[in-house]
């Protein structure tokens, strides 16, 4: 992120999405499993299966500083909002790597791969010490996105998939921030 002395910001983030909980996961592989539940591998014995979700997102953010209630002119409440795009799918971990019909191609039919544009924002409020050791950002930031699933079928349902996904992340932010400075220029000449 870039302050201008004019408090402007100007900045750029990428994320990295995780979670190990996936809302009817069990469901996604009804079509390939036992009637009790279970996945058959290659030995014929039950895999080991595991759900968890990855994905991304990549932001430009612009916003403000106001300078007031602060310690100096660097400080104050901030207001930030930016823009753009998430992907993210369900990974379906196949422990003993021994269940052909979850590796390769076959995985992509249900990982529910789906990615779109977002905005977000964020109110908080950031300290810029004059001392230049103690520096840091707080505030809470929501974002709203908006993708469409992109495989051509779902395995589990047998048919395409055009609906759209409307996702949102709420996320209260604490960021130690490591200020770098314009170095200025010293007032003597040699000639």
């Amino acid at each position: 992120m870039i302050k201008t002395r004019s408090n402007w910001l100007f900045g750029a983030e990428g994320n990295y999405i995780f979670g190990g909980v996936v809302k009817n996961g069990d469901s996604l592989l009804k079509m390939i499993a036992t009637p009790d539940g279970f996945i058959i591998n290659s030995g014929g014995f039950f895999s080991d299966i595991g759900f968890g979700q990855t994905g991304f997102n990549i932001i430009g953010k612009f916003g403000k500083v106001f300078p007031i209630l602060s310690f100096n002119p660097n400080s104050g409440p901030v207001l930030l909002v930016g823009g753009g795009f998430m992907q993210d799918e369900i990974k379906i971990h196949d422990f003993d790597n021994s269940s052909p019909q979850l590796q390769g191609d076959y995985a992509k039919g249900y990982d529910r791969l789906n990615n779109g544009w977002l905005v977000t924002g964020a109110l908080g409020y950031l300290f810029l010490s004059d001392s230049r050791l103690i520096n840091f950002f707080v505030g809470f930031e929501f974002t709203q996105a908006w993708t469409k699933y992109q495989r051509k079928v779902n395995f589990d349902t047998g048919k395409p998939d055009n609906s759209s996904l409307s996702t949102q992340y709420y996320a209260l932010k604490v960021n130690w921030v490591i200020p770098l400075y314009k170095r200025r220029p010293k007032n003597f000449y040699l000639y």
